[in-house]
């Protein structure tokens, strides 16, 4: 019983830790390809001009 409650916590912090990590590397590729779309943009806005 007491170890069926350990397991419990492992399995609840492992999952909390896969999913802080696969949150941050969503936010950190999003930020990337804004940053790319912006940098794009002035190239094209210098480009035409």
């Amino acid at each position: 019983m007491k170890n069926n409650k350990l397991l419990w916590i492992i399995g609840i912090i492992t999952f909390v830790a896969a999913l802080s990590g696969a949150l941050t590397a969503f936010f950190i590729a999003k930020d990337k390809q804004r940053k790319d779309d912006e940098e794009l943009m002035e190239y094209l806005d210098s480009a035409i001009e």
